[in-house]
């Protein structure tokens, strides 16, 4: 049984199991005169053995089961497509409660890696000039139970010998604008009786807004953090990055170096690769001079294009001349190579479209 064969219950006023903490659901077992170390076992049949539904928990007494079901919904999402890639790329368009729909991507990276892009928000309001999931505008927040559901959906198209290691957040959305949610999720996540991935292995990719990443500096948060730079100054990264000419980048490079100081976690610094706008020698050098004595590590990203945008990706040899530059400049570089993009699934493609499903 996949997602989408799975009941989407339309009672407004159902609970999204996903929504709830361990805490939550212990405290609903208790006001139910009911023990609550029953929280437990519901989430180890959702996080570890991917129970489908309230029946399939069979530890738990038939009356139980038959409560749950009244009280709440596991699936709030409908799978509407599903695409697959040669490369082993996957990807899921899943239409919301509301109608509205988002994008997320399971990578396999071998036989035993296996990582998964979320979305924090429905579309995006960055509006980055290189990137589909801001063409329309944002529209809401996502919930926590929804990122988590997201992370179940993809979790059930492995086998059930294979298991999710690394989250990165670097779908749809400024995850730092959904900070309330998104923690709660990835704690769901990495806890012993969630997911149980490391938080070593989870990255959130912000825009670079100053205020989030300094929230994030003050709670110590345990994952890696990447900053998407894309420009060697704030001309250029002004124009394709709009969010910029309110900050600047020597603010979020504080923020950043704030983040690395308090947490001791190095900070990852994204660039997309643009032909002729930001690819060039002169671009590597200003982007060296930029970040120079900062263990910081710089990700190329080739541009993944994006149908009706006037962006090209550089030719391998200028990418090859680039990252020369950097390191002769001291900098750690590494380029991240396209995965998934003959389905839109690459870094910059997702977007949020319109179904009738």
């Amino acid at each position: 049984m996949v997602a989408s064969d799975l009941c989407i219950a339309e009672d407004e006023f159902m609970i999204h199991l996903l929504d709830q903490s361990l805490g939550q659901l212990q405290n609903w077992f208790i006001d139910q005169g009911l023990p609550a170390y029953r929280a437990r076992q519901v989430r180890r049949w959702l996080f570890k053995k991917r129970a489908a539904d309230f029946k399939a928990m069979t530890d738990l007494p038939p009356p139980l089961r038959t409560m749950l079901a009244e009280h709440f919904t596991i699936w709030s999402m409908q799978i509407a497509s599903h695409h697959k890639s040669k490369d082993g790329t996957q990807k899921l368009y899943l239409k919301l409660h509301d109608g509205e729909g988002i994008e997320c991507v399971l990578l396999c990276d071998d036989r035993h890696h296996w990582a998964i892009c979320i979305s924090s928000q429905v579309g995006c309001a960055m509006k980055c000039a290189f990137c589909a999931s801001g063409i329309d505008g944002v529209v809401r927040n996502l919930t926590a139970g929804e990122i988590v559901e997201q992370m179940l959906q993809l979790q059930r198209l492995l086998d059930v010998h294979q298991r999710l290691s690394h989250i990165v957040v670097m779908g749809m959305g400024e995850p730092l604008l959904n900070l309330d949610a998104l923690l709660p999720a990835l704690d769901a996540a990495t806890q012993p009786d969630g997911l149980g991935i490391s938080v070593r292995r989870v990255t959130i990719s912000t825009v670079g807004l100053p205020k989030g990443i300094r929230r994030l500096a003050k709670l110590d948060c345990p994952y890696h953090l990447a900053v998407s730079l894309h420009a060697p100054d704030d001309e250029i990264r002004s124009r394709i990055v709009p969010s910029n000419r309110a900050i600047g980048m020597k603010e979020i490079l504080a923020a950043a170096d704030e983040y690395f100081q308090r947490t001791g976690r190095r900070v990852t610094f994204e660039y997309v690769l643009l032909a002729g706008v930001n690819d060039q020698p002169e671009h590597a050098k200003k982007l060296v001079k930029f970040l120079r004595g900062r263990p910081a590590l710089i990700n190329l990203i080739p541009y993944n294009p994006v149908p009706g945008l006037p962006f090209h990706t550089p030719a391998p040899a200028v990418t090859a001349e680039f990252v020369e530059i950097l390191t002769r400049g001291g900098m750690t570089a590494k380029i991240r190579y396209r995965k998934g993009d003959r389905i839109s699934a690459a870094c910059g493609q997702l977007r949020r479209l319109k179904t009738n499903v």
